[in-house]
């Protein structure tokens, strides 16, 4: 679905234009918007101050239609203009192809307006920080036999990037070193089996039902604002990892001969 450009523009306007409240919090605490549209939940989290305001809904392929109305509706309920804001957080991929596009072109639109910050924030490393976990294989169902994966190690309160985000097979999914391993995300749900074999006694348990939230995308875009990594709004990129989005009729009949020989018991 496409985002109405002249709604976002009259909706950047009025509320840059809102009259300025007094907020409490500490004086040294971050205002961060959050959102994520890269999975079938679309939610929005406001942190102003030592305050947290949260929007979230099950959106299907309503993100376009929902994500401005659930933005301004935390953005009143604190009595907050987006020119309070120190940046602006966006789960930016991997993730659903639309979705991420969705959550970057608003991001910007917002930020330009409001001339703010711009925190993309990677949904893997969102899903191990969602998690809690000391070691995390984040993964998400790409489709096509595919997933997204990343492997994170908690290091004080950040972490440790031990596998880049990548695209592959589950086969051919990043090496680990270890025990104890959780794996976090959808991919864990689609390709339990063979993931589970991948990694075998590596993994400790897995969470498949857990999914990117705009609360640690804005944690983690608040660490990137200590951290002086956030980027100007034109310069904010989705994180796509897939250059194609479809097989070819010719791939599709492959992978599906190759499935079906999988499959097939050994004689």
């Amino acid at each position: 679905m496409r985002l109405q450009w002249p709604h976002l523009v009259a909706f950047i306007l009025l509320v840059c234009a809102a009259p300025t409240p007094v907020v409490a919090g500490a004086v040294d605490a971050l205002n961060i918007l959050a959102f994520d549209t890269s999975s079938q939940w679309c939610s929005v989290v406001l942190q102003a101050g030592e305050r947290a305001y949260c929007r979230e809904t099950l959106a299907g392929q309503r993100h376009s239609q929902l994500v401005l109305p659930m933005i301004h509706d935390v953005l009143s309920e604190a009595g907050m203009r987006l020119l309070q804001l120190d940046a602006i957080a966006f789960g930016a991929g991997p993730g659903s192809f639309t979705g991420v596009r969705i959550a970057c072109g608003v991001a910007q639109g917002l930020a330009f307006g409001a001339q703010v910050a711009v925190a993309p924030v990677s949904t893997l490393l969102a899903l191990a920080e969602r998690s809690g976990k000391q070691k995390v294989i984040a993964c998400l169902d790409a489709r096509m036999g595919q997933v997204y994966i990343a492997a994170y190690e908690r290091v004080g309160a950040g972490w440790r990037t031990l596998a880049e985000p990548q695209l592959c097979t589950s086969e051919a999914a990043p090496a680990v070193e270890g025990g104890n391993w959780i794996g976090v995300g959808s991919g864990f749900g689609e390709l339990r089996a063979a993931l589970t074999l991948r990694y075998g006694t590596q993994l400790a348990d897995t969470e498949p039902d857990l999914y990117a939230h705009a609360r640690e995308i804005g944690q983690l875009g608040a660490a990137m604002v200590h951290a002086g990594t956030v980027v100007a709004a034109e310069c904010a990129q989705p994180v796509y990892l897939r250059d194609r989005i479809a097989l070819t009729i010719e791939e599709r009949r492959a992978l599906k001969a190759q499935r079906d020989s999988a499959a097939t018991p050994a004689a």
